[in-house]
């Protein structure tokens, strides 16, 4: 500050370090909006792919010769399958539905061709979690049923891990079931699918969140919004900068 009240002109070292320090977070935030509008094309894509599988008839459930082309491109197709359910092997991951917390309930279905997947029959509450208190929807023989393929859900949920020796699972990790559910005799699928029908005295099927958030394009604007105000403030202090110097000379 010069005598008369007046501010002088920032140092050169300063300034610049100034000047780089908003150059970067200029960059960050154009970087984050280019990221948010690529995600927006993303999740477009995906809404439109689902929908377009939605109203597809179902086809057969993949085998094992097609189990290593498998991408997220197969996720929420319909596929049919036949087979008997192994209910003693059944296993629950945590839920919450529209209908409250509970649990999926996950059987192995073994096909007439001898390999194996987990069918996610649908949702049960806490008070129906025991086979037991549903006798009538432990279906005997053959069955045929359709639903959705969803990929495995490795790991756990959010900051929990599945725990296999506990018998605590909040995710649908087709592997490590299987593991702990000794399925390791007949090749299992990778995969699950989401029974799209319910059974009398069963668990609720057709529950699957087929609704996808899609806020990308108010996340790129506040982006690039903010990148908008980073380049004013640095456009006003450069200008009072130039001012002050100019005054000087």
């Amino acid at each position: 500050m010069s005598g008369d009240g007046r501010r002088r002109p920032l140092p050169a070292a300063p300034l610049a370090l100034l000047v780089l320090l908003a150059v970067a977070v200029l960059l960050g935030l154009l970087a984050l909006g280019h990221w948010q509008l690529e995600r927006r094309v993303w999740k477009l894509a995906l809404i439109e792919r689902v929908q377009r599988q939605l109203a597809a008839a179902p086809v057969p459930a993949p085998a094992p010769a097609d189990w290593p082309g498998l991408s997220a491109q197969d996720e929420y197709r319909r596929v049919e399958v036949e087979g008997e359910f192994l209910h003693a092997r059944e296993t629950c991951t945590q839920a919450v539905t529209v209908r409250g917390p509970g649990c999926w309930v996950m059987t192995p279905l073994r096909t007439p061709a001898g390999w194996m997947l987990l069918i996610n029959r649908g949702f049960v509450d806490a008070e129906h979690r025991d086979p037991a208190t549903r006798p009538e929807g432990q279906i005997t023989g053959t069955v045929q049923l359709s639903g959705l393929l969803r990929l495995s859900e490795p790991g756990g949920g959010f900051l929990r891990h599945n725990r296999p020796a506990e018998n605590r699972w909040y995710s649908r990790d087709v592997a490590a079931i299987a593991e702990a559910r000794a399925l390791q005799d007949a090749p299992v699928a990778p995969y699950f699918i989401d029974a799209e029908t319910s059974v009398a005295g069963g668990p609720v099927g057709g529950l699957t969140v087929l609704k996808f958030r899609n806020s990308h394009l108010v996340y790129a604007l506040t982006w690039f919004g903010l990148a908008a105000m980073v380049l004013a403030a640095l456009a006003l202090l450069l200008r009072q900068e130039w001012r002050l110097r100019r005054r000087r000379t």
